[in-house]
């Protein structure tokens, strides 16, 4: 206001609108409007001593403008609160539905900024930009519940895990021992159970079991919570370390989970796990359908209403708990797990595998291909598919004793005879290439031959490949065998008779 009264003095001393511009530094335009303003309000210099005073003056010649009483209709603000978690949703879409229901409702610039001042009332974690169904924020409560044995009358203190949806804030606890990765991972599948559905997104801490590595950019990711993530199609965006506010949600939710719960909870003797969560299951469906105080509804309502639809329908099978191992793969294409060995494809022998394994199936991947599959099994042995195997080793590997058996059964009794002393005198194997041998005599001289030949070898106590080979290249399978009696005397000095008992 000190350059409206130099204005005013110097437009009384004669004085340009131009010239005064250029002395006070202001626009000639300004100069005008307040020489104008002036002659309207009958104001000239000198002032009189009541409008010396800045402020009586301003309003003097700057009179505020009229306020008009709005009459368009008034907006349901947590409605359209509301209807932006939707995925897809904009105040642009908002405004047209408005505009059509009230032609003479806000414009669009003035729709936006009453929704902010609006939005600047509510709590600052509900102003967050949370998308119907995509995020779910995880956390472990930093107060654990102390659990009392029954008949020792120990203490234990159980960890409680927290989980809640980013839209509605829907939340699910539940208390387990550890926070190791199967009580973390198995955490996870009775709240994407709990809930229905599967996000779209998981945000958590560091937690070792979550992420083995953590990085700014790149976090590595545990891998059996991948693969957890992976069968329910979810993605992982762990907070960054020291940043609490990256899951406000997962940090508001434990608060709340203190607060409602634990606190509930701190003169209730409990004496197992499973009575424990019974309690825990009544306190979170009471604090999900407790109603906000600056909200309509509760979060049971938001989450029906809003995050369930937007939900991800459950995978038809349940997630199976998983490790993983890194091995190397032998010169005999098998690998390793506990006491048994499990074989892969033959070509990747001395490479390194990726090992999948739960307690019904063990998996191996190589460069994220799945290259065998096997029954789990925790005794010492092998477990061998053919198809893994060279194909002189499948060849090998197909004759069994029993296979040899029946092919010389088919040959005939002297020949299934002649096979099974081989088998009874021979170590496996070398009797193996014995009645390989002789199976190739058989399509050499004839099937017929061969079974003479056998019996001949029987009858003389020759059980061997060379001896059947010499019978048949001498023809003597063609001969008829010799009979020899043996007469000995029925008297010998060697001999004490029955009378010697007497």
């Amino acid at each position: 206001m000190r350059r409206v009264v130099s204005i005013l003095r110097l437009s009384a001393e004669g004085l340009s609108a131009r010239r005064i511009a250029m002395s006070l530094g202001v626009a000639r335009s300004t100069v005008s409007e307040c020489q104008r303003r002036a002659a309207e309000a009958q104001l000239s210099w000198p002032l009189p001593a009541e409008l010396m005073d800045e402020t009586l003056l301003e309003r003097r010649l700057y009179p505020p403008p009229a306020v008009r009483a709005d009459v368009r209709p008034a907006v349901d603000w947590a409605a359209v609160h509301a209807e932006l978690r939707k995925k897809g949703v904009t105040l642009f879409l908002l405004h047209q539905e408005h505009k059509e229901n009230f032609p003479d409702g806000y414009q669009y610039s003035r729709f936006c900024q009453l929704y902010r001042e609006w939005a600047g009332r509510v709590d600052l974690v509900m102003r967050q930009d949370h998308r119907a169904g995509e995020k779910v924020y995880v956390d472990y409560s930093g107060q654990r519940l102390p659990i009392v044995n029954r008949l020792t009358g120990e203490i234990r203190d159980a960890e409680i895990f927290v989980g809640s949806l980013g839209a509605s804030a829907y939340t699910y606890a539940e208390a387990t021992w550890t926070q190791t990765l199967p009580d973390w991972l198995g955490s996870h599948v009775r709240m994407f159970e709990f809930f229905g559905g599967s996000p779209r997104v998981c945000v958590g801490d560091n937690l070792k079991a979550g992420v083995t590595r953590p990085h700014r950019y790149e976090p590595e990711i545990n891998a059996s919570y991948q693969d957890l993530l992976d069968h329910y199609g979810i993605a992982a965006i762990p907070a960054h370390v020291r940043q609490p506010r990256q899951k406000s949600r997962a940090e508001s939710g434990v608060f709340l989970t203190q607060r409602y719960i634990l606190a509930r909870l701190r003169n209730t003797p409990l004496f197992s796990l499973d009575e424990a969560n019974r309690e825990i299951a009544r306190l979170v469906q009471g604090m999900n359908q407790h109603r906000f105080k600056k909200l309509p509804g509760s979060r049971a309502s938001v989450f029906e209403s809003i995050d369930r639809p937007a939900m991800r329908p459950l995978p038809a099978t349940r997630y199976e708990y998983a490790q993983w191992a890194r091995c190397r793969v032998g010169i005999n294409y098998h690998i390793k797990l506990g006491e048994h060995h499990y074989s892969v494809p033959y070509a990747l022998a001395r490479e390194e595998v990726d090992v999948r394994y739960t307690d019904t199936v063990v998996e191996c991947l190589h460069r994220g291909h799945r290259v065998s599959s096997h029954v789990r099994s925790f005794l010492t042995g092998y477990t061998t598919v053919a198809a893994h195997m060279p194909g002189r080793h499948r060849t090998h590997a197909e004759w069994t004793p029993e296979r040899l058996l029946r092919w010389a059964a088919k040959n005939g009794p002297a020949t299934a005879g002649l096979a099974q002393a081989l088998l009874h005198r021979k170590y496996p194997e070398q009797a193996f290439k014995s009645i390989l041998g002789i199976m190739r005599l058989g399509k050499d001289f004839g099937d017929a031959r061969l079974e003479a030949a056998c019996q001949r070898a029987l009858s003389i106590g020759t059980c061997s490949y060379t001896s059947i080979e010499s019978i048949l290249k001498n023809g003597l399978d063609l001969k008829a065998p010799e009979q020899t009696s043996l007469s000995l005397p029925a008297v010998h000095d060697n001999v004490r008779g029955p009378g010697y008992y007497a």
